[in-house]
């Protein structure tokens, strides 16, 4: 039974060899979709166009201006001690946010007395204002115990301590579910189309003639493609670090366990896939619908699933990537161990077993 399963085996690779359409799906998109979405997907708002009223004068609200600007989010294109100077500003668009520093913000500042700042927004683009006003609201408590934008006299504003991303960056966030998307739609689409691909060409016919069970040809068509999509999906995660700086805290040992987990689940479900198609665009078509649309809306990669409603929510269960991405950013982001995301892993093992179960039944009725 091994034997069989492993001359299978050997000729899906020879096979990928030559054909490197699918060589290229394997190895090269994962890795080209990461640079692309990595750069393109980001929740960080950069380059904000900022003005300032000073109707103080002093050094302490220069420190304010200091302060904005230290911070690397925003760019000063105005600046002046009229806030009537803002409307146009804001009309224009030449502004997004304004600072207004009120007299005597200095000499309340050393008295430690109650002291405000004004914080102006363009809500246009209510997203972006929200992500505006959370820089804002960050930079204005670091500059001083009593400087805040509201509330008591002397009140101490406590400074944020963000624990796992301490910049707040989206790229963090992001990337872990970006490498689940990937993973699972190109190792769908693939092993859709390989499979597919021969009933085509008509050699699944020839596969029917020798002693093979089901079980012998899934194992050796899945075997190649989990090897490969373990490959592209490491160097994608290596890069993942090397170009966004999102680190690997936990065990490369369980976090290698997990990954050739979710990709056996989506090879399983490409296999079923390939088992309801009989041409490639059927097979391409299907893959894509079925992996790229419930990975990328269902399995909290940008949607909070804890927002959506009750009914979507159940829906998510039957999402694979629901289960891997919350075991991903567990290892990947707070370095935890099984005892933390034991059940995601088993969420995963649940999944796949079904999935495999059906597409060997359907393989075994075709054979």
């Amino acid at each position: 039974m091994l034997r069989r399963t492993l001359a299978i085996a050997l000729k899906e690779l020879l096979q990928l060899r030559r054909d490197p359409r699918t060589a290229f799906t394997l190895l090269a998109m994962p890795v080209l979709l990461l640079f692309i979405y990595g750069y393109a997907l980001s929740f960080d708002v950069q380059h904000i166009r900022l003005a300032v009223v000073d109707e103080d004068g002093s050094r302490a609200a220069r420190d304010v201006t200091d302060a904005f600007l230290r911070s690397g989010y925003f760019d000063l294109v105005g600046y002046g001690h009229d806030a009537r100077a803002l409307d146009p500003m804001f009309a224009s668009g030449a502004a997004q946010a304004a600072v207004v520093v009120p007299p005597r913000y200095g000499d309340d500042l050393a008295a430690r007395r109650h002291t405000q700042l004004q914080f102006v927004l363009d809500g246009s683009d209510s997203q972006t204002a929200t992500t505006i006003l959370a820089y804002a609201r960050q930079i204005v408590a670091s500059l001083s115990p009593v400087a805040r934008t509201g509330g008591g006299e002397g009140a101490v504003v406590g400074l944020p301590l963000v624990w796992y991303n301490p910049d707040l960056a989206s790229a963090r966030f992001l990337v872990p579910g970006l490498l689940a998307f990937i993973m699972m739609v190109t190792a769908v689409i693939a092993t859709a189309l390989a499979i597919v691909r021969e009933k085509e060409r008509g050699t699944m016919e020839s596969l029917r003639a020798t002693p093979l069970v089901a079980i012998e040809l899934l194992a050796g068509k899945t075997l190649p493609y989990l090897l490969v999509s373990f490959v592209a999906a490491s160097t994608s995660l290596a890069l993942a670090n090397l170009l966004f700086q999102v680190p690997v805290r936990g065990s490369l040992l369980w976090l290698a366990l997990v990954m050739l987990l979710f990709l056996a689940v989506s090879l399983g479900w490409g296999i079923f896939i390939s088992t309801l198609a009989e041409t490639q665009q059927v097979a391409f078509q299907l893959g894509l619908l079925s992996s790229m649309l419930p990975t990328l809306l269902l399995s909290g990669f940008i949607f909070p699933i804890s927002s959506m409603p009750p009914a979507l929510q159940v829906i998510t269960h039957i999402v694979p990537a629901r289960y891997f991405l919350v075991a991903l950013r567990e290892i990947v982001l707070k370095g935890a161990g099984p005892e933390v995301w034991w059940n995601q892993a088993l969420g995963l093992v649940a999944y796949g077993t079904v999935v495999l179960g059906l597409a060997t039944v359907r393989t075994v009725r075709s054979l």
